[in-house]
């Protein structure tokens, strides 16, 4: 049978998809390697719209914190303290734990200079590592793969989504979107099925060519994503939504082996300008509930102290609240580090003067590409300043 580019194409929604994924791969049928991988590996977690910071770690002692947020300011038995005149917000009282093992680290006040308060700009300017005066189209981890992956597997950098963050595509090569890993083995093989792709690689069309070869290294690395992702030893308790399934497939993909560097998880729901505090603190305990699951499994089998966790979200919110009993855009925000492998443990640096703001903003005090930095060179042992495009302040947090 004949097929034109724009009928393979449009044949099934995994080809559109498929275009995302790395160029870099072995061929059908062959082994693939994995020269990135040293063991390490690197959890993120997207908080995305904008996590407000403030009533995540609380500056409890700070009357400007009531002064300004007279509804929304959280009362002391909304609080577990963890340091004279800062608390976590008590729906997180799962991390509690982790907290006092000294497997969290706590970042304040992080940023970048400069900021911009859409959306998606500040998520373009996380997810490249760029400046907010300059633009760019690769992502760090992309740039990543770019980097250190001249053999690696296509499940190098894994998101769990249907679509690719900018976070992992990078300048040659990409990581790899995958929300369901049964449905995406599914979905590969119905196409190489349909159209005979693993027979199809001596073409005289380049552009097909490419296709078939993309397609035909999807299907390895999906069978392998689909085989390693039924962990039986499996027991946290996580919690039952998207979010917890996410962490849960994550957790299952690490505890039957597979060797994968990134892995890159987004919760949605942090843009509170209405009504914020019940929606927010029901939102803080599911994050905070996955990841003492996700830990919990991860030390039954060992890979704790492999493992770094990553949460971060676009921006902070505003130190005042407005009229809706809600948050609006701010700027700089708090970061968690968690793992068992943590060289700064607990709170790394104070929290915000709540007496000397920006404009009603918190002021940036440590740029997030340092935190990049440190996780590259320290942890992953990779080139940061290739990847980032200069060179950034390493913190000694691993």
């Amino acid at each position: 049978m004949k097929i034109t580019r724009r009928k393979f194409i449009s044949s099934s929604a995994l080809v559109s998809a498929s275009l995302l994924l790395p160029r870099f791969l072995s061929v059908a049928g062959q082994r693939f390697a994995a020269s990135s991988f040293n063991g390490r590996r690197l959890v993120i977690i997207q908080l995305s719209g904008g996590n407000d910071g403030l009533n995540t770690i609380v500056p409890f002692e700070d009357d400007n914190y009531y002064r300004l947020r007279p509804s929304l300011g959280l009362a002391s038995e909304e609080l577990i303290r963890i340091q004279d005149n800062i608390a976590w917000n008590a729906s997180m009282q799962s991390l509690q734990e982790l907290y006092d093992q000294g497997e969290v680290t706590i970042i304040n006040n992080i940023g970048y200079p400069n900021p911009d308060l859409s959306h998606f700009r500040s998520m373009d300017i996380w997810q490249s590592a760029s400046g907010s005066e300059k633009t760019i189209n690769s992502g760090w981890i992309g740039r990543y793969l770019d980097s250190q992956c001249h053999n690696c597997k296509a499940h190098a950098a894994l998101e769990l989504d249907d679509t690719l963050s900018m976070a992992l595509k990078g300048d040659e090569k990409n990581g790899l979107a995958v929300s369901d890993p049964t449905r995406f083995y599914k979905l590969t093989k119905k196409l190489f099925k349909e159209h005979s792709v693993a027979t199809r690689f001596n073409s005289t069309n380049d552009a097909l060519n490419y296709l078939y070869k993309v397609m035909a290294e999807s299907a390895q690395s999906a069978e392998v994503i689909m085989e390693q992702s039924k962990s039986e030893l499996l027991t946290g308790n996580y919690p039952q939504n998207g979010f917890g399934h996410d962490l849960k497939t994550v957790a299952s993909l690490i505890t039957s082996g597979l060797d994968s560097v990134f892995y890159y998880i987004s919760l949605p729901g942090f843009d509170t300008h209405v009504n914020q505090k019940n929606n927010h603190n029901r939102i803080l305990k599911s994050v905070a509930d996955g990841i003492a699951a996700f830990s919990s499994d991860l030390k039954k089998v060992g890979e704790w102290n492999n493992t770094v966790i990553m949460v971060f979200s676009e921006f902070g919110r505003r130190v005042g609240q407005n009229a809706s009993k809600g948050t609006d855009h701010g700027t700089a925000n708090v970061l968690f580090l968690f793992g068992g492998s943590l060289q700064k443990k607990g709170v790394f640096n104070p929290v915000a003067d709540l007496s000397k703001l920006d404009k009603g903003n918190l002021i940036y005090q440590i740029d997030f590409r340092s935190v990049y930095a440190s996780l590259l060179a320290d942890w992953l042992k990779a080139d940061d300043e290739k990847i980032l495009g200069m060179r950034f302040e390493k913190l000694g947090l691993v």
